[in-house]
């Protein structure tokens, strides 16, 4: 089903892991696995997952802290939380980590199939504020201000979607991102936030030099 697709999974129960990764093995090329949040974070920055699935209660590092930290700088990336926890005040603070989808624990295959279709088909959806009358359209590919509309690349999306964490966006981090297997030269990304800079209509984007950029 996603067999171009990578796919992380950081539990620390190890029978609950091995059930959910043999399942996993069936849907995805690759099945990466963790034993804990450390763990996990370094197996994120290492093989940048399409997709993660992650326990919450773990040694180390929870998974509430792993997010927080993936979403620092990645907020492109579906997380699937396994939860055990069905409360409304719970479930609201996962929204706010731009988690995709949780699963209710004891897991099923029934469930884990749900909840990884329903995150990866969410993936790039949405309205994201950039500043005030200033919103990204994922779904439709486009910038809204006021009551104009500007369309806008894959590429530029994502890139606008990885600065509305608030956050520097660090050169590494766009490079792998949105160029993937190519090397990005620093002539082709100044070109880039050239050709971008030229279709929004406010000034937005500022280079922090030497490292990346943020959103003004």
């Amino acid at each position: 089903m996603y067999k171009d697709l990578s796919v992380l999974c950081v539990e620390d129960e190890s029978g609950v892991r091995k059930h959910i990764v043999n399942t996993l093995k069936f849907y995805f090329k690759e099945v990466y696995e963790a034993s804990n949040g450390e763990e996990g974070l370094d197996t994120y920055y290492e093989h940048r997952p399409d997709i993660i699935l992650c326990d919450i209660e773990m040694p180390l590092m929870d998974g509430i802290e792993l997010i927080k930290k993936i979403r620092k700088e990645d907020i492109i990336t579906p997380i699937v939380l396994l939860t055990a926890h069905n409360s409304e005040e719970y479930l609201m603070q996962l929204i706010n980590l731009h988690v995709q989808h949780f699963i209710l624990k004891p897991i099923s295959s029934q469930s884990l199939e749900e909840g990884l279709h329903n995150a990866l088909h969410g993936k790039y959806t949405g309205l994201i504020r950039l500043g005030e009358h200033t919103f990204l359209d994922i779904d439709n590919l486009n910038l809204k201000f006021y009551n104009q509309e500007t369309s806008l690349s894959l590429r530029e999306v994502k890139f606008l979607t990885q600065l509305s964490s608030g956050n520097v966006v660090h050169y590494n981090t766009i490079e792998e991102e949105l160029w993937g297997d190519k090397p990005m030269s620093m002539d082709a990304l100044k070109s880039f936030i050239r050709d971008l800079r030229k279709k929004l209509p406010l000034e937005i984007i500022e280079n922090v030099p030497q490292v990346g950029y943020k959103l003004i």
